[in-house]
């Protein structure tokens, strides 16, 4: 409720300001921004400095939804800790900790031996995010039945968050099949357009990959592309009940073979079964098939750092009447160390 009010409150003010400046400066930006502010009841208050144009207020108060919007729990990466209490200058401080001591049973042996643990820190630099520029025609204003302004900002802020999981997920699948990294190729049968269906098998090959590399039961996670839960979906009736029965936002199923299970239609791509398609590029048909990715959430992080919005009131642009803005959003998500982490990759027949 305090945080309803002081929103309130903010918009109240800024409102009035935006009257006593109006010969100073076109507002009707930072008005649209108000509208779209209405809904977004979780931000807190932000005071507004004597003298300050409202639509640097607005612009904060935007800053601020962008991050709130980052930190919440969308999907598959909310069970990913967060670390932004190690960021600093837009990169990232990450700790290993040493070798674990060893554990002595019924020990008659003394003095027992002492032992140093040495950790590691690795120093990562966040990925920088920029929005290409949207332009907003005073004219157009004017012609339309909604907020177009607010539109806009709303979607900056969706295709970011849209683009920083969709990288992350690339980052936190293996490069390739490796001892520590098992990239498991699917066995079923011809889908009549040369790949190999996901069985159920295959998701216990991985699971009994994962056991031996004692990764811990709790906190496995696993990301299925769009064409595994459609083999799925076919093969296993269980799955097919409990994909149905289950209405939580992103996830399918708590528990299946081990895994907590999530899927997503940005998965990335691997060639001939076992090596990972790099970031962007375009997927061979020939060669390249989707995937799915498990990792053990533990071993991963995210993180965010600086949140800038650039905007330019059409106030200060007389040959085009426009106002522009984009945004810039420093993010990773990546694992902190490379065991723990896997795939499932179409075959090629």
């Amino acid at each position: 409720m305090k945080h309803i009010l002081n929103f309130i409150s903010a918009l109240f003010l800024v409102l009035l300001v935006s009257a006593a400046v109006s010969h100073v400066a076109d507002i009707e930006f930072a008005h649209a921004f108000a509208g779209t502010l209405v809904g977004s009841v979780a931000l807190s208050f932000v005071p507004m400095p004597q003298g300050v144009v409202p639509a640097l207020v607005l612009k904060e108060m935007w800053e601020a939804e962008l991050i709130r919007a980052f930190r919440a729990n969308r999907s598959w990466n909310g069970r990913i800790p967060r670390k932004d209490a190690y960021v600093g200058n837009n990169a990232i401080n990450l700790q290993e900790i040493g070798a674990d001591p060893t554990v002595l049973i019924n020990n008659i042996t003394y003095p027992i031996a002492v032992a140093q643990r040495t950790d590691d820190t690795t120093v990562l630099a966040l990925n920088k995010y920029d929005t290409t520029n949207t332009a907003i025609r005073r004219d157009e204003l004017y012609a339309i039945p909604y907020d177009k302004e607010g539109s806009v900002i709303t979607q900056h802020k969706e295709v970011l968050l849209e683009k920083t999981g969709e990288h992350g997920l690339h980052i936190l699948a293996p490069a390739g099949n490796t001892a520590n990294t098992p990239v498991i190729a699917t066995t079923g049968v011809d889908n009549g357009n040369a790949r190999r269906r996901l069985k159920s098998a295959d998701l216990i090959t991985l699971k009994n990959r994962l056991d031996n590399l004692k990764v811990p039961k709790e906190g496995r996670i696993l990301v299925l592309c769009s064409d595994h839960v459609a083999d799925l979906l076919l093969e296993d009736q269980s799955f097919q009940l409990r994909y149905n029965g289950n209405t939580e936002k992103g996830v399918i199923i708590g528990m299946f073979y081990g895994f907590e299970i999530f899927e997503d239609v940005y998965n990335p791509v691997y060639n001939a079964g076992t090596t990972k398609v790099g970031y962007g590029v375009a997927a061979a048909p020939s060669t390249d098939r989707n995937a799915s990715v498990c990792f053990y959430a533990p071993r991963a992080f995210q993180a965010s750092g600086t949140t800038e919005m650039f905007f330019r009131d059409k106030s200060i642009d007389p040959e085009n009447r426009q106002s522009v803005v984009g945004f810039q959003q420093y993010h990773i998500i990546a694992p902190m160390k490379n065991i723990g982490f896997g795939a499932i990759a179409s075959a090629i027949i």
